[in-house]
């Protein structure tokens, strides 16, 4: 039996797109996506790569503002989209917004099951006031299912009472294959390419949003700590942009010696270059749901340092195995996991390898399969 299937998610990410594309090509799925924005160009310089959507969706009509630092979407016809849409199953990516409660209504008006597509964790600091947890759970007990990306994520919805029974899997995935075939091309060009984009021959990567509790701060601190000769064998380099940014190179032309890059904002085709060329990914980060970097570099064959908060940090990175994994802030665990990595060839390259088998399993099509398999389950009485 082929389900109509309507999502609604914030904005076209690059990284949804292959995941969206491989659930459109699950047998028993008809899939339609109702995007809320197009892009938040205010937050991310994503290219908005259309040309490679296979699947039914839309763009709300909407309006954005920022208000004390909260983000503020509103759109106009949710309803009349769904009534469009025809739906037989619908999922809401997240709660945050007045279009997922507007969908919520309308489902339960008409008697259709609502999943919600939930990344947030317990560890996550985005956790709000009471009154926005009070909400919250409002949204969660008029949801007859659950659709998390790993572990941290299903524990989070456990603490409010959810059983197993209704919490499903859809491990987040990334094209692995483009990432993969990408950081090989550069690999086997590797002297040419580091000359032209100014690079060290190793270096130490860092991929995210320049803000602060990304761990970025701590990251350059760590640098900073590692032996003077190691520093000058080994760089820091940080690809992306955002707010923190200028204060970061100030911070880092302080330390001497060293050589630390920031290459600004990077799009899919040329961060897959940094990551084939350097010797590990550190992603310190304080406060993030999942992390789909780290995804990205394991795909690109590398060990990765991450912090405990990460929500891909349970699934995909075991400590001493295929990386490490420091408590957020530590500044000494952290500058010591780099300099372990960074002195122990061997065990780097065993490491690479170990990425490279895991994230094997992290792909859109199982994710499509873990996400068809909530919507057409027997256990939510469908």
């Amino acid at each position: 039996m082929t389900r109509r299937l309507v999502i609604l998610t914030e904005i076209i990410s690059p990284y949804r797109i292959p995941v969206f594309n491989a659930l459109a090509q699950t047998p028993g799925i008809e899939l339609h996506v109702i995007f809320l924005a197009e892009t938040d160009s205010a937050l991310w310089q994503w290219k908005v790569y259309k040309e490679d959507i296979r699947f039914s969706y839309e763009i709300l009509p909407h309006w954005r503002l920022r208000i004390f630092g909260y983000n503020v979407l509103i759109n106009r016809g949710v309803a009349a989209s769904l009534v469009k849409a025809k739906p037989d199953v619908v999922v809401c990516g997240g709660y945050s917004y007045l279009a997922m409660w507007q969908a919520q209504r309308w489902v339960r008006r008409h008697d259709i099951p609502v999943l919600l597509w939930s990344e947030s964790t317990m560890q996550d600091q985005r956790r709000r006031s009471l009154m926005v947890e009070s909400l919250k759970k409002s949204f969660l007990r008029a949801c007859g299912g659950f659709i998390v990306p790993g572990k941290a994520a299903a524990e989070y919805l456990r603490s409010f009472g959810i059983p197993d029974r209704v919490i499903f899997t859809a491990p987040n995935a990334v094209d692995n294959d483009f990432f993969a075939t990408s950081a090989s091309s550069a690999r086997s060009q590797a002297p040419t390419l580091r000359a032209q984009l100014k690079l060290p021959e190793r270096y130490f990567l860092f991929v995210g949003r320049m803000i602060a509790n990304k761990g970025i701060f701590q990251l350059l601190q760590a640098y900073a700590r590692l032996e003077a000769d190691l520093r000058q064998r080994i760089g820091l380099v940080f690809a992306g942009d955002g707010p923190a940014r200028t204060q970061c190179e100030a911070q880092a032309a302080l330390i001497q010696p060293g050589t630390i890059v920031f290459t600004g904002f990077l799009h899919r085709e040329q961060l897959a270059l940094y990551y084939g060329l350097a010797e590990c990914l550190v992603f310190p980060t304080f406060s993030d749901p999942w992390g789909l970097v780290v995804n990205e570099a394991m795909a690109c064959s590398l060990p990765v340092i991450t912090s405990d908060i990460a929500g891909a940090t349970p699934d995909l990175v075991r400590d001493d195995w295929n990386g490490r994994v420091v408590a957020a802030g530590d500044l000494d665990g952290l500058s010591l996991a780099m300099q372990e990595l960074a002195e122990a060839p061997e065990t780097t390259r065993l490491m690479s390898e170990r990425s490279a088998e895991r994230i094997a399993n992290y792909t859109a099509k199982a994710w499509a399969e873990g996400f068809a398999s909530a919507v057409t389950a027997r256990a939510l009485g469908w």
